[in-house]
């Protein structure tokens, strides 16, 4: 991921995202992100489009560094043997994969803190955003379906996991984005082994695997702005999140799933339901 982070796409990333902080998104324009960052507008252009994709670039890159290492251990994968691929836990790879996205925001932290603010206070950008969230659900969810074993891989379970996971890495990165001097990969660790835990066993806690490795490949975790998509604005999902990521192996996850434009009394109906179930 930082090698693909080349100097001129760094560059005006960064340029672009510390104007539109200082002067605003809309008073900014391609001219000045391009002299900015010296480079010619003919070259912004064919890197980044418009100003609304300088501001997501970076998790153009983060999809392809996620695709591609699921894709390392998709059934289908060249160079891996059949024995590897059975000690391949499915469950740790997708929490592997948004680990990248967290620890990518955190060694690029001055950005990441500035793009999540511009995120709050620029409506215009958050439809974008939920865009986004969803290519990083459907990326695990793919995978997931092609991993799990047959009588698992069609159902809503992966679905919810995929979902979960992202939802608990968002909530978890939005605290760091308000707070970055604190250290918060511990609880994310734990948050990802409690929705593991739950989605191996549903109908009650249990241990994790003495197989399964939770420790991220050096040479892949770079040090998104926003979250596995995005962490500006809040949704429903990350709202519940916290609950999702108690340490309490006792606990249950809850997962509901509901259309954007729901209202409280819609969220509070679906969660009495999940619950009930």
């Amino acid at each position: 991921m930082s090698a693909a982070r080349s100097n001129t796409h760094a560059q005006a990333v960064d340029a672009a995202i510390e104007l539109f902080t200082r002067k605003g998104y809309e008073q900014t324009t391609v001219e000045d992100i391009a002299d900015a960052a010296q480079i010619s507008r003919a070259t912004f252009f064919r890197r980044f489009r418009s100003k609304e994709d300088v501001v997501f670039a970076d998790h153009e890159l983060l999809l392809d560094a996620v695709v591609v290492l699921l894709g390392e251990t998709r059934p289908a994968a060249r160079g891996v043997t059949p024995e590897e691929l059975e000690n391949v836990d499915p469950y740790v790879e997708v929490c592997k994969a948004a680990r990248l996205v967290f620890d990518h925001h955190v060694g690029q932290r001055e950005t990441s803190v500035a793009r999540h603010r511009l995120l709050q206070d620029v409506p215009a950008l958050r439809d974008r955003e939920l865009v986004t969230t969803h290519r990083y659900e459907r990326a695990f969810t793919s995978y997931l379906r092609d991993t799990l074993p047959a009588d698992t891989r069609h159902s809503t379970a992966s679905v919810a996991f995929a979902a979960s996971v992202v939802a608990v890495h968002n909530a978890i990165l939005r605290r760091w984005l308000r707070d970055p001097d604190q250290d918060l990969r511990p609880e994310l660790e734990e948050a990802f082994a409690d929705l593991r835990r739950a989605a191996r066993n549903p109908a009650g806690p249990t241990t994790e695997p003495a197989t399964a490795s939770t420790s991220p490949a050096p040479a892949r975790t770079a040090g998104a702005e926003s979250g596995v998509g995005t962490a500006g604005t809040e949704s429903t999902a990350d709202r519940a999140a916290p609950a999702a990521a108690s340490t309490a192996p006792t606990r249950r996850v809850v997962v509901t799933v509901l259309d954007g434009d729901a209202d409280p009394d819609e969220v509070a109906r679906a969660v009495r339901d999940a619950l009930g179930a």
